[in-house]
């Protein structure tokens, strides 16, 4: 396939060499390098006794690292309008893959989820995956039916159709986080598609609606609303996790305890390597840490919003729609984690982007980074742009 792509022009192998975004690759790039330092730090005490190396996770980490950026830049060769033919077919994999992770014998479960399918020594999660290829056939979509979706209630209402099986197949995980995610960023996409502000504000009501039922349904989630509210009424049983975030922030203060000194990851915060990664980063680095890893990462969720508006401005319309969606799905999943490790939402198992340790979030983010890099480097080169042909001067080398 890579021989295929070879003769091409990429961000890889354009006339001026590698040609990439330096701010979101250079942005994205300091949150992976912090979140290996800040895995490395927070899971060596558990590496340890799990496995007697505290550079278990470390290692691990790594090898995800490697794969996540070996499948950002095949993701870098391959043309937007490749994406956007295999919208559909990728669609119906990602619903296997939610199906087949529910089939016994094949997904595995952890802490009660099922979440993952189990590849020998590895673990995919499928949610993943699809929330990505969600963004990619609804961003098609958009561009197939944009006068609809623009001015017919039929046009808003067909993408449910998709979403909501998709989103009945995650809650049996369950993994509501992921389901508020998903439906978060498709519906950015629809409102930054043209959906009329009354039909947007409707959707914002049922869904609304639909989470307080999710809630009233399953006692657990009731019981997860109830303690985020006031965790220490029960700080060692269902409030346990949130009062540990808390101290951990408590012990941070201004500058932290030090890289490395954190004391709630003594088996003290559960999950501090995953879900509550943030917690230990603030305990250890501190509030003014903790704000610089806000402020890059706000920085990098702007930045692929941005390549967004000037893929737009391009008339790439799907490039377009694709980085809204990515950009939206790393907003959502940051905002619930934080809200989470701060105590203002109940508690989610959602992992951190490009932060906490994690293979698939890790190699999906990554590859969500190849996809505005390659956006970003077809809106200025022209690439698929409706106004503009191609001819072989494009690519003649400038004296």
């Amino acid at each position: 396939m890579l021989s295929l792509l070879r003769p091409y022009p990429s961000p890889l192998a354009s006339r001026h060499g590698i040609d990439l975004d330096f701010p979101l690759l250079a942005g994205c790039l300091l949150l992976l390098g912090l979140g290996l330092v800040m895995v490395t730090s927070a899971s060596s005490e558990v590496a340890a006794a799990q496995s007697g190396n505290p550079l278990y996770f470390m290692y691990r980490h790594l090898v995800y690292l490697a794969i996540g950026f070996v499948s950002c830049g095949v993701v870098m060769l391959i043309p937007m309008a490749t994406w956007q033919r295999f919208g559909f077919p990728l669609l119906i994999i990602a619903f296997l893959l939610l199906v087949a992770v529910l089939v016994p014998g094949i997904g595995r479960e952890v802490n009660g989820s099922l979440r993952w399918i189990g590849f020998g020594i590895f673990n995919v999660q499928p949610s993943e995956i699809a929330k990505v290829f969600v963004v990619l056939y609804l961003a098609g979509y958009l561009v197939r039916r944009q006068h609809e979706v623009r001015h017919t209630w039929a046009g808003f209402f067909k993408p449910f159709i998709v979403l909501l099986p998709m989103a009945m197949l995650l809650l049996r995980e369950p993994d509501f986080g992921a389901t508020v995610v998903m439906m978060g960023a498709a519906g950015a996409m629809l409102f930054l598609g043209g959906v009329g502000l009354f039909r947007f504000l409707m959707m914002v009501a049922l869904a609304v609606l639909a989470v307080f039922v999710l809630v009233q349904t399953q006692s657990y989630r009731m019981q997860r609303l109830i303690t985020f509210t006031d965790p220490w009424a029960d700080q060692f049983g269902s409030g346990y996790q949130l009062t540990q975030a808390l101290i951990a922030f408590g012990r941070g203060g201004w500058t932290g305890l030090g890289l490395g000194n954190s004391i709630q990851k003594q088996f003290y915060l559960p999950e501090a390597h995953t879900d509550f990664l943030f917690a230990v980063l603030a305990e250890e680095l501190g509030l003014i840490g903790a704000m610089a890893t806000v402020g890059l990462f706000l920085f990098v969720c702007v930045r692929g919003l941005f390549i967004g508006h000037w893929a737009e401005q391009s008339k790439q319309f799907f490039s377009a729609y694709v980085a809204y969606g990515l950009s939206m799905l790393w907003i959502g999943q940051f905002l619930i984690n934080i809200g989470v490790n701060v105590g203002l939402l109940p508690t989610k198992g959602l992992t951190l982007p490009f932060l906490s340790y994690g293979g698939s979030s890790l190699v999906i983010c990554c590859v969500s980074m190849g996809l505005l890099l390659r956006i970003e480097w077809e809106r200025r080169t022209l690439v698929d742009t409706e106004d503009v042909e191609f001819t072989e001067e494009d690519f003649a080398d400038v004296r």
